[in-house]
């Protein structure tokens, strides 16, 4: 008999690298060999150019091991695939089919089973098998049951382990990606806000040094853009990490005289994109907030500039935020047309405008990038609506 060591092929080791990781193999072989006083039973993959050991038990010295081949046209096992049929031999030399194939001659054996086993998708696995020098009683009920029982076992098992295989594949590849992507988004967010900020810097250098009023105009201008665009990029950063998966990270402090700044900082920028609008704010934090503050500074952004897009420009806008009873509060009021009842479930969704709203107004990213942030703090953001006013309020615990 020649023995041959399997090749290279990927599929077929990983076939009988899974017939191994089945633990109750071993136990079925054992199981068949006692039951039937056989002394070579294997697993074997069986295409039609392959017959390899995947498992096996040898008392007999038929010389085996996993990953070993025979050539598969001299195998009964390939007569199995084809045929679709299994075959019992108690006494190959009594058979009238097998008593001169030359199979029994080449591998000197008297009895033999090949069970097919497939797959759970109809695919033809392999065989379990079984050979002795001595003949035995195999072509009964009882064994055909057990090798079926065992045969589908086995197939019930194999198709465990390889859906395990490709869920831990799939959650190594969705890593990968997620690694890239996380480098994709920190690269764009970088070459994006890098020459904003030149641009912004040097639109304050023109307005500080500037003598003559239209550079100054001009400068304003090009600066408060440059805010604006930084808002959008930093939306729509958060809203593509938010959607892969990431959600919205904070690096949370507890340092109130940062979070007053902070919030005084993004007041002062909206003043400066929108010079006519007028805007007042009371800020009364005298208790540590435990937040990001400038997460807090960026949902209070947003909240703002909705406020200046769809309130009156002839009436003031409101802020007010404080720290009392445990919790911080944030809450920015605009004299604007009332929003409708059936509207308000749809502000915080992406992407949503009011209907025939400019598409200059903005992306419809800022309250949905302001309501992951409060989600993240454990915080809700509330809207009340009149003919009068309108308030969107934000409420987190203090301290979490």
């Amino acid at each position: 008999m020649t023995i041959k060591t399997s090749s290279s092929h990927k599929n077929y080791k990983v076939d009988v690298a899974n017939i191994n990781k089945i633990p109750v193999v071993s136990q079925i072989l054992d199981i068949v060999s006692l039951s039937t006083g056989m002394g070579f039973i294997a697993v074997a993959r069986v295409t039609e150019d392959k017959w390899i050991t995947c498992a096996s038990k040898d008392k007999v010295a038929f010389g085996l091991k996993a990953g070993d081949e025979l050539k598969v046209e001299t195998t009964i096992c390939s007569q199995v695939r084809k045929q679709n049929e299994a075959v019992f031999i108690d006494d190959v030399a009594a058979s009238e089919t097998y008593a001169k194939h030359p199979t029994p001659a080449m591998y000197g054996f008297s009895s033999y089973i090949s069970v097919p086993i497939y797959k759970k998708n109809g695919d033809f696995f392999g065989t379990l098998c079984a050979i002795d020098k001595k003949k035995a009683k195999v072509d009964t009920e009882e064994v055909r049951g057990m090798f079926r029982l065992y045969a589908d076992l086995i197939s019930f098992h194999l198709e465990a382990v390889e859906e395990k295989d490709k869920a831990v594949a799939d959650l190594a590849e969705e890593q990968n990606i997620a690694e890239l992507r996380e480098q994709f988004i920190a690269i764009l967010g970088h070459d994006l806000k890098n020459p904003i900020a030149t641009t912004r810097m040097s639109a304050e250098i023109l307005m500080k040094f500037s003598k003559e009023d239209i550079v100054k105009r001009n400068a304003a201008l090009i600066k408060s853009t440059s805010i604006r665009m930084e808002v959008l990029i930093d939306n729509l950063l958060d809203f593509a990490r938010g959607k892969l998966g990431e959600g919205i990270k904070l690096y949370k402090i507890k340092d109130s005289e940062k979070l007053e700044k902070v919030l005084n900082q993004v007041i002062n920028e909206v003043k400066v994109t929108s010079p006519n609008q007028d805007i007042q704010s009371k800020i009364e934090i005298n208790n540590p907030v435990d937040c990001d503050p400038d997460r807090i500074a960026q949902l209070c952004a947003n909240l703002l500039g909705n406020a200046v897009t769809h309130g009156a420009y002839d009436k003031p806008i409101e802020i007010h935020a404080l720290c009392n009873n445990g919790e911080f509060k944030l809450e920015i009021t605009n004299k604007g047309v009332k929003i409708p009842d059936a509207l308000r479930e749809k502000l915080f969704e992406p992407f949503y405008r009011i209907e025939g709203e400019e598409a200059k107004k903005g992306l419809g990213l800022g309250l949905y990038i302001a309501s992951e942030i409060a989600l993240a703090h454990e915080g809700d953001i509330n809207v009340t609506s009149s003919d009068n006013e309108t308030v969107f309020s934000f409420v987190m615990p203090a301290n979490n």
